[in-house]
């Protein structure tokens, strides 16, 4: 039988968590037909996967593309890491619903609380929709590489229904208004959204300070507005918590635990939500993993989304560089690259920066770490590594050091500061953790600030293949169908006959990644971190070859998944 694709030789690691098997993957269409030892004489394309894995795509169940789905039909960075379908919408921020002439107060605050240019986000958007529907129907026309859901937000619903006045940490919704709100939630779950989601960090902010709408509100709420889940038996619940009080320091896990475990209960359904470990908050974690554990015994679905590396701030010098705080650089931030370049090897201006960066004395630097296209991109650190300890070494100052390794690096040297899951330990257990579920990547989100969409690609190559703490069946099982499963994906996440043709082919040995670099292709020409791969050789979205080894085939078979 002739086959319109066929992956050849190599070892299937399913999805489900079974032991890997050596086998062929027919695909006719756009669903997997045949598994096991199959004819490839007549297939229209045979791709060779001797020596490699063969996977499901990848679910990132944790994105805010909601913006660039709009200009960039790879949703790049996921697109290198072996991810097929991302859901959006994450931590109450949606662009819809929309009342007309509220776009540019949803851009603002995307812009405020995830770091992508509002400028980007109005200018690459039609914002020719009101009702969640409308969205995913314009999404819908969209060219998509790879499958895409989302939720409907809180700070949208607010916004839409209350107005502005909904950023006051005093307003309270009426009753009206809450009834209002819960039947846009209906609208959403009707139209294909995968659940509601809510925003109560602390981190959350509008642009003038103030925190998003929700964050203070009593979580009562949430029963209201989210009863539609229930009713409907379908759609899922998904949240940025607030662990801390306005001290920074104070916890409040308990009380933020019972009230998310309590609405699971009510609605009777998934609640998945964001958990770090942070300094400022000592071990919360793992009182927050005790008390999912609790939770489910008693009847709620809680899971808490946990990422395999420290979430660490990035800069380099096509964006934020260790250089802005310094008086001789100011006139030079927002010159174009070449110049900036051109400036740091000129021998008097760096003799004025070094003098600065004495001046201001050592400051974070032994707590930053640099990483360069000779050395790759490397998480996990020894106290020696640091710039520190690394520029003390050489017996130079830290912002000397720099500027040699920029030089060195014609400007591509990136520097990382850890803030949050810095302790490796804290991760592990987190992993270990049977509530878990991989989340976080935040690809879309945090332009110039942080590049965590390489999650799979991390989690693979560190955590399996270097650490051996995990086994790759169940690593493939975390990042494919126990994330399809948990926001209702179907026929997604396994390698199975029947099952959509979402798959990688994977050169484990040799997955690698190289430093996060950054590229001006936002829609104004504003800059972003991307971060690439080594080993990932073949993703195949419904049916369809996507990427291979790294570069966009030109396909662009991606769909719009609904509840």
């Amino acid at each position: 039988m002739a086959h319109d694709l066929v992956i050849r030789g190599g070892t299937i690691v399913d999805g489900t968590g079974t032991e890997a098997y050596r086998g062929d993957v027919a695909i006719d269409g756009d669903r997997i037909v045949e598994i096991g030892t199959v004819d490839a004489t007549s297939a229209a394309r045979v791709i060779d996967a001797d020596g490699a894995i063969v996977t499901p795509g990848f679910v990132d169940l944790h994105s805010h593309l909601d913006a660039q789905v709009g200009w960039d039909p790879t949703m790049s960075s996921s697109c290198w890491h072996g991810v097929t379908s991302v859901v959006m919408g994450n931590c109450g921020m949606t662009f819809a619903p929309l009342r007309p002439g509220h776009h540019e107060v949803l851009a603002n605050m995307m812009e405020s609380v995830e770091d992508i240019p509002a400028s980007a986000i109005l200018d690459g958007l039609a914002w020719n929709w009101e009702t969640y529907g409308d969205y995913l129907n314009r999404v819908e026309e969209m060219p998509k590489g790879m499958n895409c859901g989302g939720y409907v937000g809180d700070v949208a619903l607010r916004v839409y229904v209350c107005g502005e006045r909904s950023i006051e940490p005093e307003y309270r919704a009426t009753e009206d208004e809450l009834a209002q709100m819960a039947a846009l939630v209906e609208e959403a779950l009707n139209a294909g959204a995968l659940g509601y989601s809510i925003s109560r960090s602390l981190s959350h902010k509008v642009p003038d300070g103030r925190f998003v709408p929700g964050t203070f509100v009593d979580p009562v709420e949430y029963r209201t507005i989210a009863e539609p889940l229930r009713r409907l038996g379908k759609g899922v619940l998904e949240a940025a918590p607030r662990y801390n009080d306005l001290d920074g320091s104070t916890w409040r896990v308990d009380e933020e635990v019972a009230w998310m475990a309590d609405l699971s209960r009510f609605t009777g359904r998934p609640f998945s939500f964001n958990l770090l470990q942070m300094k400022s908050l000592g071990d919360h974690y793992r009182r927050v993993i005790e008390l999912c554990d609790e939770a489910n015994r008693t009847g709620a679905q809680v899971r808490h989304q946990t990422t395999p590396r420290q979430v660490g701030i990035l800069f380099g010098l096509g964006a934020n560089s260790l250089l802005d705080s310094l008086a001789s650089w100011a006139p030079l931030r927002d010159r174009p690259f070449a110049e900036r370049l051109a400036a740091l090897r000129d021998p008097a201006l760096r003799a004025n920066l070094v003098a600065e960066g004495v001046a201001q004395g050592d400051g974070t630097y032994g707590a930053m770490y640099l990483l360069t296209p000779e050395s790759g991109a490397f998480y996990e650190y020894a106290p020696s590594d640091t710039i520190a300890a690394r520029a003390a070494a050489a017996g130079v100052h830290p912002v000397e050091f720099y500027l040699d390794a920029l030089d060195a690096t014609d400007g591509r040297a990136v520097a990382n500061w850890p803030v949050l899951n810095n302790d490796y330990g804290a991760i592990e257990e987190q992993l270990a953790s049977p509530a878990s579920i991989m989340g976080l990547a935040d690809a879309g989100a945090h332009a110039t600030q942080i590049m965590d969409a390489s999650q799979p690609t991390f989690l693979l190559s560190h955590w399996v293949r270097d650490r051996g703490t995990l086994r790759l069946e169940d690593a493939v099982r975390r990042l494919s169908s126990d994330t399809a499963d948990f926001v209702g994906f179907r026929d997604r996440g396994r390698v199975a006959v029947g099952a959509f043709a979402d798959l990688n082919v994977i050169d484990f040995d040799n997955l690698a990644l190289p430093i996060p670099e950054i590229v001006n292709d936002f829609p104004t020409g504003a800059p972003r971190f991307v971060q690439r791969a080594e080993g990932m050789l073949h993703t195949i979205v419904n049916g369809r070859p996507f990427m291979d080894h790294g570069e966009h085939t030109g396909s662009l078979s991606g769909r719009v998944l609904r509840s």
